[in-house]
């Protein structure tokens, strides 16, 4: 028997999807007919359309629902949500984008929102908890147990990029005085295991952490053998101040699946797992992919038209700003183009290349500086290896485009300062490539946020003006 594969699943979701495109299209269509009796046969048919959807949708995984919201426009995503049984709103709210998730609270009534939130984990709610609407937040807090309560505040006093924010509380501890015979039946008497569970935590009767045994120790040892000898105390840690970018870091270079999170005095206070990690650097990654071109979250594919004008508007302007500086520096050298009029067809190339260069660069720093602050030592060699990389570059290609040019032109001049510009351009690229994204982060602003958008600004006129500027000096 043939595996299914990721791929299969993808495409038969993205087989469901079209079907219900289709059949709500269908039914759109039906409700514009000319019946005899409109009334009834219209009802009958809408309500056999919605059943038959809403079976298909049951058992599929809150994260496949999630992708089919995401996939619909606003009207059609409504209609599916109303779909979905109500004791799943709460996991499948949580596997949506910010944007989306927003949009569907605001159809959601107060009872609703607050059903939905109060059939989650703690650390789950905690996740949800930035969304919800105002003072929705008290009548969760009133409806949770004391302890839920307590682990609910805990969570959130954590900053979002911090592994106190992370973390969740479903975990399996034993003593390190017990042997593995009492933990593997204290193991059995559990309906289930906590998700993503290869170890569990060994902690003292004061709760303070001591070490951890993973499971295969538990299956392989001699279940005489005290918990204490076959424990690791070597684990990766962390504390809940910790950055949530170093945790994730740990968890792909260790390979680690979950990992305990303790306090100031080495008390155990809960665990990071693998899927928290995983979320936590798609949304990371989502979050840096927008922010470069000045887009934010809180926009997807279907938002509404004045919202995604709205969002992109300050960029925009900036970009406009930048765009009326290069034309006057083009403006400055408009006796020089009249004159040699293949700077205006060579010119555009030196700025577009430039920029190609400023990006690559940025989105190497933008990388680095998400997993570790750079020294004093680390930002020289950066600028060093940045500007070597550009002016080889620079030499070479400028090389290619100034033997193209003399192909087009004829002229050598132009072919010389068409070389010098390309190098010139790609070394300035290079160095705001690396300054940008650093000045940023040491003035506590994202590094990514419109990065791309001012390094297209500045290679643009300087680009035009280095060009232009060195054709002016030595060719007229």
């Amino acid at each position: 028997m043939s595996e299914f594969t990721d791929i299969d699943r993808q495409e038969e979701l993205d087989s469901l999807i079209r079907d219900i495109r289709d059949t709500l299209s269908r039914d759109r269509a039906l409700d514009r007919m000319d019946w005899e009796e409109p009334e009834a046969i219209d009802e009958w048919l809408h309500a056999q359309y919605l059943e038959r959807l809403a079976r298909r949708i049951e058992p599929l995984h809150s994260a496949d629902v999630a992708q089919i919201l995401e996939s619909l426009p606003q009207d059609e995503r409504l209609t599916i949500w109303r779909l979905v049984q109500a004791d799943r709103d709460g996991d499948v709210l949580l596997e949506l984008s910010s944007s989306v998730r927003d949009s569907l609270m605001e159809a959601m009534s107060h009872e609703e929102i607050l059903n939905a939130a109060s059939s989650l984990d703690t650390d789950e709610l905690a996740d949800l908890a930035p969304d919800l609407p105002e003072g929705m937040m008290q009548d969760v807090f009133t409806a949770l147990p004391i302890d839920d309560r307590q682990k609910l505040r805990y969570v959130m006093s954590y900053e979002e990029d911090t592994i106190g924010a992370l973390m969740d509380f479903d975990l399996v501890t034993v003593r390190g005085d017990v042997t593995i015979e009492v933990a593997l039946r204290y193991l059995r008497r559990m309906d289930s295991l906590p998700d993503h569970t290869d170890k569990l935590f060994v902690v003292g009767r004061d709760g303070l952490y001591e070490g951890v045994i993973h499971l295969e120790a538990l299956l392989l040892n001699d279940p005489e053998t005290r918990v204490a000898e076959v424990m690791k105390t070597d684990e990766i840690r962390f504390h809940p101040e910790d950055k949530a970018r170093d945790g994730a870091d740990a968890f792909e270079r260790y390979d680690l699946v979950s990992a305990p999170v303790v306090d100031e005095i080495d008390r155990l206070v809960g665990r990071v797992s693998i899927d928290a990690v995983v979320d936590f650097i798609r949304e990371s990654s989502d979050e840096e992919r927008l922010s470069q071109v000045g887009l934010s979250e809180e926009e997807d594919i279907f938002a509404p038209v004045t919202k995604s004008v709205r969002n992109r508007a300050p960029w925009l302007a900036v970009n406009l700003v930048t765009a009326l500086i290069a034309s006057q520096v083009i403006g400055l050298f408009a006796d020089s183009i009249e004159t040699l009029v293949s700077l205006a067809v060579l010119m555009p190339i030196v700025a577009g290349m430039g920029g190609n260069i400023g990006n690559q660069t940025i989105t190497m720093i933008v990388r680095e500086l998400a997993f570790r602050k750079l020294g004093g030592g680390d930002v020289r060699l950066l600028y060093g290896k940045e500007l070597k990389v550009a002016l080889i570059n620079g030499i070479v290609w400028g090389g290619v485009l100034g033997l193209i040019t003399y192909l087009m032109f004829q002229n050598p001049g132009v072919s010389i300062v068409m070389i010098a510009a390309v190098t010139l351009n790609f070394l300035s690229a290079a160095f705001f490539g690396v300054t940008i994204p650093i000045v940023r982060t040491r003035l506590g602003r994202d590094p990514a946020l419109g990065s791309s958008v001012m390094i297209t600004a500045i290679t643009d006129s300087g680009g035009f003006f280095i060009f232009l500027g060195l054709a002016t000096l030595f060719l007229l």
